[in-house]
């Protein structure tokens, strides 16, 4: 986390009657999401009352962790969210805000070595190479088994099948010296006469 922002660079954010929020920096309304993508930033900010002045951060700030949380990523356990409201209005309500400033900037400090610690575990069990190496060889099958799918694939866009190329005439051999395609069906009908020839004498 970076250091505290000084005070001359704390944000004013004016809050209107109809509950938009207008930053006074950038001469701009702004929205929550705004606001929490200027907290990841450590741009440090206060929002007030446009009429009265009066200091609304925490309550906007309670706003923005209520829109977070709705929005899929439980951050706050529904047993610590219950244990805080049991403390409104206990003698020990005073201590606990200094208590969690207090744990969350041990958090903070923390927060690079806890990283880099995930980030090596993570490599250890799945190393980013093998993962690399593994998408390259998916790609190559599944390119391969649309080649064998799609026959007419690789002919140009726009291009029907019976403009694209012919395919290739059967190579000549010693009993198609001429390699054409209607001589060895010709000779292909030739020696089916032969053998049903063969077998009619046979069973006569």
């Amino acid at each position: 986390m970076a250091a505290k922002t000084a005070d001359s660079d704390v944000i004013t954010i004016k809050k209107y009657a109809n509950r938009r929020l207008y930053n006074t920096k950038t001469s701009s309304y702004v929205t929550l999401d705004h606001l929490a993508e200027m907290i990841k930033q450590d741009e440090d900010f206060v929002v007030v009352d446009a009429k009265t002045g009066e200091d609304l951060t925490r309550s906007v700030l309670t706003q923005i962790i209520a829109e977070q949380e709705g929005k899929g990523q439980n951050l706050l356990p529904i047993k610590f969210l219950r244990q805080i409201i049991g403390f409104y209005g206990d003698s020990l309500g005073g201590v606990l805000p200094r208590y969690l400033e207090e744990s969350m900037e041990a958090f903070s400090q923390n927060e690079g070595r806890m990283r880099e610690a995930m980030q090596s575990a993570f490599k250890g069990f799945f190393p980013v190479e093998q993962f690399e190496d593994m998408t390259k060889q998916n790609m190559a099958m599944f390119e391969n088994a649309m080649k064998m799918m799609t026959p007419f694939a690789s002919q140009a866009p726009g291009q029907s099948a019976a403009q694209s190329e012919p395919p290739p005439e059967p190579a000549a051999s010693p009993a198609n010296p001429s390699g054409n395609v209607d001589d060895l069906k010709a000779q292909l009908d030739a020696m089916q006469s032969q053998l049903e020839g063969l077998i009619k004498d046979r069973n006569s």
